[in-house]
């Protein structure tokens, strides 16, 4: 039976899992969640209750959170491109936490603030990422110094994860040249990347959509 990912295209976290499926050609079939349809958030709801996309679907078994979906994928479904080499797989583990937890997580406070009603906005909160958001730049733009990819030579899981909120940040956060240039030429690598390159051409229709 073929893997299934519930994903919506526009979601940073299921390209995330995409740049991994489409780095390996990892045959699947995408089944898009339309969580604003009462049917469609149900239907989902009731294989992931917790509504968060992305979720990978092999036969019975269900894979959320998109590490785990990549882990998974690299134990059961490995490819000719492998994500977590042996040799520094405890460094991409740790640089994958990195991105997720200290720029992707405060990347979705900054821009999801934006569609919250006027009585429900929450300015400190906002202050509070973008100050622990340009710390966590910082690290990265010096890490890259030395770096082609997030570890080393190698593309591996932490680029998987760190191209989804470096796009979304240099789109409509604040460009990343003027203030970090070596992650903007970083994330130029990136988009240029046909495995993520083709995730941004299946959101293209919806980017329109992103809070400016």
């Amino acid at each position: 039976m073929a893997l299934t990912l519930y994903l919506h295209p526009l979601s940073s976290y299921c390209h995330k899992a995409l740049i991994a499926l489409y780095e390996n050609a990892t045959p699947f079939a995408p089944h898009v969640v339309n969580l604003g349809d009462p049917d469609s958030a149900a239907a989902f709801k009731a294989i992931w209750p917790m509504g968060k996309f992305p979720v990978l679907a092999d036969a019975d078994r269900i894979i959320p959170e998109s590490t785990a979906i990549i882990e998974y994928l690299a134990a059961r479904h490995p490819g000719p491109v492998d994500l977590i080499p042996a040799g520094i797989a405890l460094d991409v583990r740790m640089l994958d936490r990195f991105y997720d937890l200290h720029v992707h997580t405060h990347m979705q406070k900054i821009i999801g603030d934006r569609i919250r009603p006027a009585d429900g906005k929450d300015p400190y909160g906002v202050e509070q990422a973008r100050a622990a958001l340009d710390t966590a730049l910082g690290i990265a733009e010096a890490q890259m110094a030395s770096r082609h990819w997030a570890a080393g030579d190698a593309f591996t899981m932490a680029d998987c994860a760190a191209a989804p909120p470096l796009f979304y940040i240099d789109m409509v956060v604040a460009p990343l040249a003027p203030r970090y240039p070596r992650l903007a030429a970083y994330l130029g690598r990136l988009k240029e990347r046909p495995s993520y390159a083709r995730a941004l051409a299946e959101a293209e229709p919806y980017l329109q959509f992103v809070p400016r």
